[in-house]
């Protein structure tokens, strides 16, 4: 009996009553309460790209020279003037900006450093009062978000961060829950010090989608979303479009480097196809016809259902790139949903999934 009893540390912990009620409590919102509109800090043109409060990023392939459309922004942001398109106003008692790189080496670092100084008129011998830039190269993932943490948590005053290399606040670009974790830090960091944080992604090297599912979980959760690309033409030349903004939408822009190594407008440039364009038709499963689908699902399943998430996702690829669209896992992932879930023409039960039938016909193959 005396084995049996259990004392009261081998009891569960309960739940901390008192923490989740003033969490409920503070979380509410009522009619009565009254909010300011956040203060807009960064824009393009006439829109609005970044304000506190938020996180935005720049995403591009390499050598499409997103760091030095970042430099830009931070120049901006620092000399409170417009730097190529981009002009800025950080509020009193958020004037401070914090740049931390995650990829590069401290010599490539003090030269982005030096050339944000260019950009923003200010001497490249002199440490700027309302700039601090850290190099995380060497630290792992968990360590970076730690001292981040505690840059934020030691000074008040930053308006503006930029992280250049958000993926390396992770070890896996493709785990859901690291990814669901770092943009939870993102808005947590953004809201609770009051600033705007601006990240920088790659795409991927085969097609325009923002890599693993921190792309995808920064595309739906990020108040701007900017793509910065070389022109096929004239390599020389990048250009930078909107991917996803809530505000209305600006008129890209494309700028090149110069002899001094800074980067400057491109005034003359024409534009053709915008890479937003290019990643809607990419992406524009919805933009099929039915008939398209029904054949594409006809030649992935014959007469049959197919057993298993990744076959189904192998069979898609090959009939519907069959159909002219050829796309990659993820889209294929989403849009295996959206037949389910949308169009109704694919079923799932169990691991098999069937083609047009009802649930009825389905029940007939399960008990074959």
């Amino acid at each position: 009996m005396e084995n049996e009893r259990k004392t009261e540390c081998d009891m569960p912990a309960a739940p901390d009553e008192h923490r989740l009620s003033d969490i409920l409590s503070a979380s509410q919102i009522k009619a009565t309460d009254t909010y300011e509109t956040p203060p807009q800090i960064i824009w393009i043109d006439n829109s609005t790209i970044a304000t506190l409060g938020n996180f935005s990023a720049s995403t591009g392939k390499a050598k499409s020279k997103k760091t030095f459309n970042v430099s830009a922004i931070v120049a901006a942001s620092l000399a409170g003037k417009q730097v190529l398109n981009y002009h800025a106003h950080l509020p009193d008692g958020k004037r401070r900006i914090l740049y931390v790189d995650t990829e590069q080496s401290r010599f490539h670092c003090h030269n982005v450093l030096a050339r944000i100084l260019r950009l923003a008129g200010l001497p490249t011998t002199t440490d700027s009062e309302n700039l601090d830039f850290i190099c995380l190269r060497e630290y792992s993932p968990a360590i970076r978000i730690e001292v981040i943490d505690y840059a934020l948590r030691q000074n008040q005053g930053y308006g503006l961060v930029i992280i250049d290399g958000i993926r390396d606040l992770m070890l896996d670009i493709n785990s859901t829950s690291e990814s669901v974790e770092v943009i939870n830090k993102m808005m947590e960091w953004s809201s609770k010090y009051n600033l705007h944080i601006h990240c920088v992604l790659h795409l991927n090297k085969g097609d325009n989608n923002v890599r693993g599912h921190i792309g995808t979980e920064m595309s739906n959760k990020a108040e701007t979303v900017l793509v910065i690309s070389k022109n096929n033409e004239c390599p020389s030349v990048s250009e930078v479009h909107a991917l996803h903004i809530r505000e209305k939408e600006f008129k890209p822009f494309a700028f090149t480097v110069d002899e001094g190594g800074l980067p400057v407008m491109a005034e003359d440039h024409s534009f053709c196809e915008t890479p937003r364009q290019k990643l809607k038709q990419r992406a524009g499963f919805m933009d099929l016809t039915i008939e398209q689908h029904r054949e594409a699902l006809s030649a992935a399943f014959g007469d049959k259902p197919i057993r298993g998430f990744e076959n189904m996702l192998q069979a898609m690829m090959t009939s519907y790139e069959a159909v002219g669209f050829k796309r990659g896992r993820n889209v294929m992932v989403k849009l295996l949903l959206y037949l389910t879930d949308t169009l109704k023409l694919v079923i799932k039960r169990d691991k098999l999934f069937y083609y047009d039938m009802t649930p009825a016909e389905a029940m007939l193959f399960d008990e074959e």
